[in-house]
């Protein structure tokens, strides 16, 4: 196929396959019937001036020699699985094969497991929280009563941490695997238009049937998922250390050579267990802060214009970026449109936030996390889990100031920043967008569940980070005009945006450099961070413990 770039379409131009086919012959200055088939790859949006709508299309004519001629590229082939390669007699001795162990049923595990069972294997699957629908109940449970599970939870259960936020599937990185995890994706649920997306999402009410849909198949293929399963404890060999399997809740035991750790961030207890286990480990940076909420509306004019009405835009993002003049860095994760703040922790006595969407992005606030970069030299001690303590006494504290009920601490821009009221320079802009921005401001309440307190945040946060964060609030108002304004609300504690450890492993083997038979994988491992990573974490560790068995 070729590939084509800058396909372009204004604001309310329908993407109909009449007009996509027109574009592309024009662009490529052939016939219309000499285009076989097309594929979207990509769509950005360019909202400078007037709204553009530019698209990446592999397409496939009759004569692809006379493109190539004229200075179009090939599309590059498209991502073939691992046991595609494989010879008939492979496919056969990998059913014979043990079962591989997976520990965690996040994006990495899900993945490496759909990767093991279309192998032929049958992997076993151990996920410490619920299935989705039981899990859903129990969160729910949690944010309208502070009644907490601390096994299954929004941290963990099926589809691990990102089920409960916006099923965001941007990532920085670029690999193959990525085509395949759409097409999984959406074949089970997920919006077809996350293939192309610039910034894809799918949101917390979808992502739940996908997740689910997804288990089915790795279960079709002889999979089995046991979900209320916590590991306890690693089976050692008596000869050289290496993992044999795992110790469950109940007593259970199952026994394998083939160990994936796909844990997640909040894996504490787990990490504790390697610990005790002297598997190798590091301190990595990590980051702490707090989540901003502003009216959508506010949001949408700021970055669409006039045009912010248009249903074809939907709800609007923003990432920001800032380094203090104490060289901090501070930055927008997680931004969730027409969302809400939710309750997140997974201990007692703990409190953590975290931001959620729904496919539809249509609430009245905008949220985001505002984070500060913490270095292991910022912490006290030298132990290999003192980001874990460190992030445990700030949830402490969150908790405590909210009032010792999972009531989270919330304080107005206003407030923590000792901002003024914007000037009518500021609502003239908007005013001449055809928002009320007082009114926007006035209608907006704070999201988070179970309730809210008022508090001074800095007697939550270090002052590292309440300082950078302070700092950052006005710069980031001259970005998005109203985004430092004092009635904006910010609640405590978002603690939980990527681990403080990394579980080391080889490169190539993707073996844990201490015990052998021991697989670290996805975020909790700390080698990525966000869905669409850890699922390519996942298919690729899958992929060298599926070639180590084949030898």
């Amino acid at each position: 196929m070729i590939r084509v770039n800058e396909i372009k379409f204004k604001l309310g131009e329908p993407l109909v396959h009449a007009a996509i086919v027109k574009k592309i012959s024009v662009k490529l200055k052939i016939k219309k019937e000499m285009i076989i088939k097309y594929k979207i790859i990509r769509e950005s949006i360019d909202a400078r001036k007037d709204v553009v709508f530019s698209y990446t299309i592999d397409v496939d004519v009759v004569d692809e020699n006379e493109c190539i001629k004229r200075g179009f590229k090939q599309a590059p082939p498209p991502f073939s699985p691992i046991e595609k390669s494989f010879t008939n007699k492979q496919l056969n001795d990998l059913k014979k094969m043990q079962r591989p162990i997976v520990i965690g049923f996040g994006p990495a595990g899900i993945f490496a497991a759909l990767q093991f069972a279309r192998a032929g294997l049958r992997p076993l699957v151990l996920e410490q929280g619920g299935d989705v629908d039981s899990r859903t109940l129990t969160v729910e449970k949690f944010w309208e009563t502070g009644e907490l599970n601390t096994l299954s939870n929004v941290q963990f259960g099926e589809g691990g941490a990102g089920t409960f936020s916006d099923g965001k599937l941007t990532t920085r990185i670029k690999d193959p695997r990525i085509e395949m995890i759409m097409d999984v994706l959406v074949k089970n649920g997920a919006p077809q238009n996350i293939i192309y997306k610039n910034k894809p999402h799918i949101g917390t009410d979808l992502l739940k049937k996908t997740v689910k849909n997804i288990r089915h198949e790795i279960e079709a293929l002889g999979g089995v998922i046991q979900f209320d399963t916590e590991v306890i404890d690693l089976l050692n060999s008596e000869i050289d250390g290496s993992i044999e399997g795992v110790i469950c809740s109940g007593g259970m035991t199952f026994e394998s050579s083939y160990v994936i750790a796909a844990v997640g961030h909040s894996s504490r207890k787990f990490y504790e267990l390697l610990n005790s286990k002297n598997v190798a480990m590091e301190r990595k940076p990590f980051a702490i802060g707090l989540r901003i909420e502003h009216p959508q509306v506010i949001i949408n004019a700021s970055q669409y214009g006039n045009n912010h009405v248009h249903d074809d835009l939907g709800a609007a993002e923003y990432k920001l970026t800032y380094r203090t003049s104490k060289g901090r860095s501070v930055y927008s994760f997680c931004m969730c449109p027409g969302g809400e703040v939710v309750a997140s922790a997974s201990e007692e006595g703990r409190l953590v936030v975290n931001g959620m969407s729904y496919y539809k992005r249509d609430l009245y606030n905008a949220n985001s996390a505002l984070l500060v970069n913490v270095d292991p030299s910022d912490l006290e001690g030298d132990g290999v889990l003192a980001g874990i303590e460190f992030q445990r006494h700030l949830e402490e504290k969150a908790y405590l100031t909210g009032g010792n009920d999972y009531n989270a601490p919330i304080e107005t821009v206003g407030d923590f920043c000792g901002s003024q009221l914007p000037s009518n320079d500021v609502k003239t802009i908007y005013k001449e967008l055809n928002v009320d921005y007082d009114q926007a401001f006035d209608g907006m309440q704070a999201t988070y569940r179970p309730g809210v307190k008022a508090a001074k945040l800095n007697e939550v946060l270090p002052n590292f980070i309440f300082e950078a964060i302070e700092e950052s609030i006005p710069k980031f108002g001259q970005m998005i005009k109203g985004f430092d304004d004092p009635r904006a609300i910010l609640t405590g504690i978002e603690s939980r945006s990527s681990a403080p450890v990394r579980i080391l492993r080889d490169s190539e083997t993707m073996k844990s450099l201490s015990h052998r038979g021991l697989y670290p994988s996805g975020e909790g491992a700390g080698y990525s961070g966000g869905i669409t990573s850890s699922a390519v974490d996942g298919i690729k560790v899958a992929e060298q413990i599926i070639i180590e068995m084949l030898k």
